[in-house]
């Protein structure tokens, strides 16, 4: 099967250098294995859209010579695909409404299927999958083996919140899937989502993708680099200097300062996964 992979930022703030080490390694192993880059910009969470980041996105991704394969889509436009699959789900009862707010559910994380039963109307409830009660185990290219209950670990989830908004989980398995990806290179802090998104998957019929999570560089308070941590947005006049940096943050042979597209390249012919750190943190700290 031909290798389909994706860089895919949320524009909660503008990219940092976390973001920056998994566009390199999603892009140098796709390209390593012959095959396609896409880009896509999960932004369905439009309250928490941070004004001028998908600008800076976009920029970023141009500035480091990045090339996708395919036009770069955006979540935002593409609302009326994830309804429709809920209304396929719905049809065959493996969702359900929920009236449930997080006050009534306190400080339980695990939701015990409260409103499963209770048909519910689905004008202005949250939507919630069905889950059962098996394990659910992948093979991660870096973390290894990783399982989950998720009806004791997590119970129903969430798919489409009461305000409207399209969860994280359902959009990035629906164009996953209509994207044609075979393998998922990101940060080790959505590793636990992944038994989340098998399940989804499995119970829409889409087939199994390969995971890859990378180990997250952190700041010097020992938190991962993110816009919530404040890490600071790229500074586009260091494109070399960050391109060559990122690539030492994955432990790869060293690339020779030059325009982002030639070390890139360089990058791609010496690519090696084994020599990431199996690790859920890089050593060090980062800005």
């Amino acid at each position: 099967m031909a290798y389909v992979g994706r860089f895919a930022p949320s524009p909660t703030g503008p990219l940092h250098f976390g973001s920056l080490i998994t566009a390199v390694a999603s892009y140098c192993d796709a390209r390593a294995h012959n095959g396609k880059w896409l880009v896509r910009i999960e932004d369905t969470d439009i309250p928490r859209i941070y004004p001028g980041s998908e600008d800076h996105i976009l920029r970023s991704i141009e500035a480091f010579q990045f090339e996708a394969d395919a036009e770069i889509i955006f979540q935002k436009d593409r609302l009326d695909i994830y309804d429709a699959v809920i209304d396929q789900l719905h049809q065959n009862h493996l969702v359900y409404a929920c009236q449930c707010t997080r006050k009534m559910l306190g400080s339980n994380h695990i939701y015990t299927g409260t409103c499963r039963d209770l048909n519910l109307p689905f004008e202005q409830q949250a939507i919630r999958v069905k889950v059962s009660d098996q394990e659910i185990c992948f093979s991660d290219r870096l973390q290894g083996t990783h399982c989950s209950n998720l009806q004791q670990d997590l119970g129903d989830f969430v798919l489409k919140r009461r305000d409207g908004i399209i969860n994280y989980q359902l959009a990035v398995v629906v164009d996953d899937y209509l994207q044609g990806m075979t393998h998922v290179v990101r940060g080790a802090d959505l590793l636990d989502n992944t038994e989340r998104q098998i399940w989804l998957g499995s119970v829409l019929g889409y087939p199994k993708l390969e995971y890859m999570h990378l180990p997250l560089a952190m700041n010097d308070q020992g938190q991962k680099l993110s816009k919530q941590n404040m890490a600071q947005a790229l500074d586009l006049n260091r494109v070399p200097e960050l391109l060559q940096q990122a690539i030492r943050a994955l432990h790869q042979a060293e690339v020779d300062l030059d325009t982002p597209a030639h070390m890139l390249k360089q990058a791609i012919a010496q690519w090696d996964t084994q020599q990431i750190p199996h690790t859920m943190q890089l050593q060090g700290t980062y800005l």
